[in-house]
């Protein structure tokens, strides 16, 4: 039987049985429709976390204090070793050959009181190049100023939802507020960045470093920032920033951190989730596959007559076989194109209804579940066919 007549004969058949056909192919269109929304959420939650990290430029270095892990020794000795990172650090690092700047970070929580009005906020101690590092622009007045660290002035500067919270449209630049019940002077409003991982960066303050210590109590850095130039590899400034804490430290205990060791991980994790839910949606694909099997198990039942007849007219048993397996490969391949179809316009149209939920539909997951379908098509039509294939032709054509 030619390629031509074959093709015909099974699509005829398929029509001959719509209700069946129909819902033979529903059963791995479901399967594919739920592979495409689940991989679509991984996929956008990695490009998410990419836009996420980016925003801040992808030649960032963070140094934190403490080792991230430890070989040998107890836990207490580690604990008892590391040593709280300085201004002195962070002045440092900006002298490590690529470096252009560095700015270290203390956090805290505070009560913001301005213009009559209150608000309790994220107050972060930074220094005058925080801007370049974070690629945080400022929309209003200044930044903090390059003051002497030992006596910097009581500036503060306000992101972009605490000043309107607390001064609304009017010009904040010169007004006194207090900022956990020390007084600071308006100097700046920071352009909007929106929230960065979970934190609120217009839900906040900013102040010098050393004015969020005497607020919060504290002697330490949170973290130490570097910026390098982008022509530099990371690995030497990173081996430059290992040798000047050793040197200032007299020991590792701090972690070094690069923007891509963050995004390897994170992109490990993702990839595991996003496999994990594919494999969730692959379930829904073996149950069709078993509904296809069951399908052209009975449809060989019912058609044994029909296959006495071919193999009297002279159709072999290759042909046979080949009838219900082109069926059953053409059943999941429809289904499968249909899942992938309506897969898509669930997540763009859900994309339009909610564009805050991080949705992407992922053609290479797409095409690997319709490749998968037509696999499972296949491997569940061979027993099927074989069975067809090998029935009696008189024997065939006495069933009624």
């Amino acid at each position: 039987m030619i390629s031509a007549d074959l093709i015909r004969f099974t699509l005829s058949s398929a029509r001959a049985h719509r209700l069946r056909s129909g819902l033979t192919a529903l059963g791995i269109g479901i399967g594919v429709t739920a592979v495409v929304l689940l991989t679509s959420i991984g996929e956008g939650l990695q490009q998410y976390l990419l836009r996420e990290f980016t925003q801040f430029g992808t030649n960032i270095i963070s140094v934190s204090p403490g080792k991230a892990s430890t070989f040998g020794g107890s836990m207490a000795a580690s604990f008892n070793s590391t040593r709280p990172l300085s201004l002195g650090d962070a002045e440092a690092l900006s002298r490590v050959p690529f470096v252009t700047h560095s700015v270290g970070t203390v956090q805290g929580n505070a009560e913001v009181e301005g213009n009559g009005r209150s608000r309790r906020t994220m107050v972060s101690g930074t220094g005058p190049y925080m801007p370049r590092v974070w690629l945080f622009a400022v929309a209003l007045g200044e930044f903090l100023p390059a003051d002497e660290e030992s006596a910097p002035r009581p500036f503060v500067v306000l992101g972009s939802k605490v000043r309107d919270e607390l001064f609304g449209t009017a010009n904040p630049l010169g007004e006194r507020i207090r900022v956990g019940g020390s007084r600071f002077r308006v100097i700046g409003v920071m352009e909007s960045k929106g929230t960065v991982l979970g934190f609120d960066m217009d839900d906040a303050v900013y102040i010098p470093v050393l004015r969020a210590f005497e607020l919060f109590n504290k002697d330490g850095l949170v973290d130490i920032s570097v910026l390098y130039e982008e022509s530099a590899s990371a690995e030497e400034v990173v081996a430059g920033i290992r040798r000047m804490m050793i040197t200032r430290h007299g020991g590792e205990d701090f972690t070094i951190t690069t923007q891509q060791q963050m995004l390897d991980v994170l992109g490990s994790v993702l990839n595991i989730v996003t496999i994990a839910v594919a494999g969730l949606g692959g379930i829904s694909l073996l149950v069709g596959g078993v509904g296809i099997f069951t399908i052209m198990t009975i449809a060989v039942r019912e058609r044994t007559s029909e296959i006495g007849l071919l193999r009297s007219l002279g159709a072999v048993r290759r042909d046979v076989r080949d009838i219900f397996l082109g069926e059953s490969i053409m059943l999941a391949a429809l289904g499968g194109v249909g899942g992938v179809i309506f897969g898509g316009l669930i997540v763009e149209t859900t994309k339009i209804l909610v564009p805050a939920l991080p949705l992407s539909y992922s053609i290479p997951f797409a095409i690997a579940a319709e490749t998968v379908a037509i696999l499972i098509g296949l491997l569940a039509g061979v027993l099927p066919a074989r069975k067809a294939a090998n029935l009696d032709p008189v024997d065939a054509l006495r069933t009624e």
